[in-house]
């Protein structure tokens, strides 16, 4: 019988170590782009306009797939008004943009930091310098998986779709009863039948082989910060198009938050100030005061019973605010 060539023998039959096992990657981010062909023959101005002819094709390939994307949004809806948690989980590009968009959603709406986690593989080391293999180890997938709970909801990033750090993170994640959602630019990503949404983008060759910090990578910035900002919307951190989760907890916060409060409003910027003051920098309560006419303390009772949303607030007060 003949041995399995894929198989690890524990020495060659001279003795010398056996070669390292290689896998073959069939996703269509590892294909090459025949469109890019001479890139390394061309004047600068013309590589550069070889790279952006493919970039523009990336915002329709996140369009085409917005329906998944949609159905990811309402499982993180649900999962943080259920008082859940959200989790992201990616290695290498994806991880760095996981990472990312999490530390950007407190300043940018307020919520608690730890509602919504990142996890990289390699940790905060790996951030700032590529750790090679770290992404092929489905063990220390799911072991930063050990905190998910079945409120949770896992998304989880990986530009081929197959990434071992992902997949036991996933795996984990499943077998703790949470939410999952892949998020990977490979439509016949092997994980996707292992989440309960997949959102995989076509974005096709990369204008360098392989090199999924580009389309790939672009595609998966777009699609997490439109999933996180949805989410938000849902969950009313915005009033209209505007921010109005944070406090204001220091002068440059404060400023921006009676600007805030002006264009919500159309009331003058003093009144806006000490309506805030009044609202101890709650820019919600200030903002519900203002457009009702209540007083704080019935602000603040209203926002709570309506979960933190300023147009349900607004409602339940008997007024429509304005657009």
């Amino acid at each position: 019988m003949q041995p399995d060539r894929d198989s690890t023998a524990a020495s060659n039959a001279d003795g010398s170590s056996p070669a390292p096992s290689v896998e073959i990657v069939r996703s269509p981010t590892e294909g090459r782009n025949s469109g890019t062909y001479d890139i390394d023959l061309l004047p600068t101005l013309d590589v550069l306009r070889e790279i952006n002819a493919e970039d523009t094709t990336v915002p329709n390939a996140v369009a085409k797939v917005l329906p998944d994307l949609a159905r990811a949004v309402d499982l993180g809806v649900d999962t943080l008004r259920e008082g859940g948690r959200v989790h992201y989980f990616g290695a290498g590009t994806s991880g760095r943009i996981a990472t990312m968009d999490a530390a950007e959603l407190p300043p940018t709406f307020g919520i608690e930091a730890a509602r919504v986690l990142s996890h990289h593989a390699g940790g905060e080391s790996a951030l700032g310098q590529a750790v090679e293999g770290i992404e092929d180890s489905p063990d220390l997938g799911r072991t930063e998986a050990s905190s998910v709970t079945s409120a949770d909801l896992a998304v989880c990033l990986a530009a081929s779709g197959r990434t071992p750090y992902v997949a036991g993170a996933l795996r984990r994640s499943r077998e703790m009863g949470a939410r999952t959602v892949l998020i990977s630019a490979n439509p016949a990503a092997p994980l996707a039948s292992e989440a309960d949404v997949h959102v995989g983008m076509d974005t096709g060759a990369e204008v360098i082989a392989g090199s999924t910090r580009m389309k790939a990578g672009t595609a998966q910035k777009l699609a997490l910060n439109a999933f996180s900002t949805a989410v938000m919307v849902r969950l009313g951190y915005t009033y209209s198009n505007l921010m109005v989760g944070m406090n204001a907890t220091n002068a440059k916060l404060r400023g921006r938050m009676v600007t805030i409060l002006t264009e919500a409003t159309g009331c003058p910027e003093e009144t806006c100030a000490e309506a805030l003051t009044a609202a101890e920098g709650d820019t919600r309560v200030a903002l519900v005061s203002l457009l009702s006419g209540v007083g704080g303390t019935r602000a603040s009772q209203e926002l709570a019973a309506s979960g933190g949303h300023v147009r349900e607030a607004l409602r339940r007060i008997g007024t429509t605010g304005t657009p």
